[in-house]
Parts: C-alpha cells; sequence; structure tokens
C-alpha cells in the first residue's frame, strides 16, 4: 500500500511538472506589479510539503518545477549568526536533533537530517536563507512569514544575492512601529502588511499603511465572511493594493479553505469567492490543484 502511494506521488509530480512547467520570474514580477493583470498568483505554503519536507531546498524546488509563482518560508537564527529555515522554535518536529535552533551553530545543526511530514528522517538539511534566495534567484518569489524579527539581516542577504525584488517580508504590526523599528531598509523591499480583519482596529491599521505607505498587497485574514470584512476587503481593494489572501484552513479566510475546494469538491465556494473578493495571490496546502483551477479559469499562465 505504501509502495503504491508513493509511485501515485511521484507520477502526480511528473504529470504536474509536465503540466505546467516551470516559468520565468519575470512574468511573476509582471503579474504581482501590474494593477490589471488577471493572473492569480499561487503562492505554496511552507513550499511543497506534502513531497518533501517543509522549509527544505526539496520542497522549494518541487514548487520552481511545477510553476508555482510563489514560496512561503520561515527564518530563524543560530548561534554563530547564521539565518536558516525553520518554522518552530525547536528543532525537534522538523529534525531529528532536539532544542532550539539558536542553541546550534549551523555546523553542530548539519548533523541532524530534517523530517518529512510523516515525521520520518530524510537526507535532507537544514538550508540557509542565503542557499534559498541562490535557489530562487530569476525562478520564484518568496514570501517570508515569520522573518520579522530579522528584517535588517534578510536584506543584507537579499542585496548579496541580487533577489531584493523577489523577496516579500511581512508583519502583523501597525505601519509605525514597522516604522519605528525598520525604517532604513523598509522602503528599500517589498513588505506586505497583514491584517486582521475581524479584530478591533483592523481598519484604523489599514489608513496607516494607505496614507504612509501605500504598499503593493496586504495580506487579510479574517474567521468570518461578514459584510464587515468584505467591506474592508474592498476599500484595500479600491486601493489599488493586490489582495493575499489564505485558504490553508477555515479560520484564516472565513470558511473558504483548501478542504472546502478539495474534500468537499467545493472549489467555487472556496478558491473562487477568493477570487470574486478580488484576491491576486491565494496561499494554498494544495497547490497543483490550485493552478489546474486557474489554468481552467484562464487565470494563471
Amino acid at each position: 500500500m505504501k509502495k503504491n502511494v508513493f509511485l501515485l506521488s511521484c507520477l502526480l509530480s511528473l504529470y504536474t511538472v509536465a503540466l505546467f512547467g516551470q516559468q520565468p520570474v519575470d512574468k511573476i514580477y509582471q503579474a504581482f506589479h501590474e494593477p490589471a493583470d488577471k493572473v492569480v498568483l499561487v503562492v505554496s505554503h511552507r513550499a511543497d510539503w506534502r513531497n518533501a519536507p517543509e522549509n527544505s531546498l526539496q520542497a522549494i524546488q518541487n514548487c520552481i518545477d511545477m510553476g508555482v509563482d510563489m514560496v512561503e518560508i520561515d527564518l530563524k537564527r543560530t548561534k554563530d549568526g547564521c539565518l536558516i529555515l525553520m518554522h518552530d522554535k525547536t528543532i525537534d518536529r522538523t529534525t531529528t536533533g532536539k532544542g532550539k535552533p539558536e542553541d546550534y551553530t549551523l555546523e553542530e545543526l548539519h548533523r541532524f537530517q530534517m523530517r518529512n511530514g510523516a515525521g520520518h528522517k530524510t537526507r535532507h538539511l537544514v538550508p540557509t536563507f542565503e542557499e534559498v534566495m541562490e535557489l530562487c534567484k530569476g525562478k520564484i518569489m518568496v514570501n517570508v512569514d515569520k522573518g520579522y524579527d530579522y528584517f535588517k539581516e534578510a536584506y543584507t542577504i537579499l542585496e548579496k544575492t541580487g533577489t531584493v525584488e523577489q523577496c516579500i517580508m511581512k508583519a502583523e504590526l501597525p505601519y509605525e512601529q514597522v516604522k519605528a523599528e525598520h525604517g532604513e531598509v523598509l522602503d528599500k523591499m517589498i513588505f506586505m502588511p497583514v491584517i486582521q480583519l475581524h479584530k478591533e482596529g483592523a481598519e484604523a491599521i489599514i489608513d496607516g499603511y494607505l496614507k504612509h505607505m501605500k504598499p503593493q498587497a496586504f495580506e487579510l485574514v479574517f474567521n468570518n465572511d461578514s459584510p464587515e470584512v468584505q467591506r474592508l476587503i474592498k476599500k484595500v481593494r479600491d486601493s489599488g493594493a493586490k489582495i493575499f489572501i489564505n485558504s490553508l484552513w477555515p479560520e484564516l479566510c472565513g470558511g473558504h479553505d483548501d478542504d472546502r475546494a478539495v474534500e468537499l469538491h467545493q472549489p467555487d465556494e472556496s478558491w473562487g469567492w477568493i477570487i470574486n473578493q478580488g484576491a491576486k495571490l491565494i496561499q494554498t496546502d494544495r497547490p497543483a490543484i490550485l493552478l489546474q483551477y486557474l489554468k481552467d479559469k484562464k487565470l494563471h499562465k
């Protein structure tokens, strides 16, 4: 049974690559920067974590091969100051080691292997942010989720690798705080505010960014799809900013999630609803299926 599942996974990956194929990053840039572009961009959560260890070079390469537009990653810092890819506060779940990443040097960390989604040891090692950006250069955009604490260090690496325009940094904080903490590099990078639309004060945070910064995109999170939530989505859309919505689970998108699309066979009530709200970026755990859906709708090149 396990052998059949593995073969099916391999065949699906090969089919996806053949169907979509890698696309040059300039087309992704155009879709991200051009207001009139009708393309909806696919953002793969923790890269292709279903078929390779999350936040691994292989998971990112899989996304490049299947034609995904952007990968989402997370950053931590080692004891000797290297930025690495790691989501959790400890390495316990995703590697064969134990403890916090900052307790190890990069060399020490590389004594451990990464684990796959089922918790099994693989041959992969935790990559550095620099390795990731070298891999992604000219191929795919990068969305840094957990990485605000390393904003300036990340910018240094982006400059070194010539990938500043390929990377989005973000934070769930008001403009004034982000400006005070990272003002010297804020205007040199693509920065995307994250707004919890269902929380008190959401509109004031939106207004602060629109007044002082006019971001290219907003990540909008909402646990319901009430008229008030939809009003705020429209306000952001009407500002000219791109809308980024997560379809990972119901609490992030008012119930219009990946599993509704795939398991309940209701893609139009999930991804379709999100697109009808004006979203131009959808973060998903089902990148291959979402790519096919968008291709069928003529919303992806």
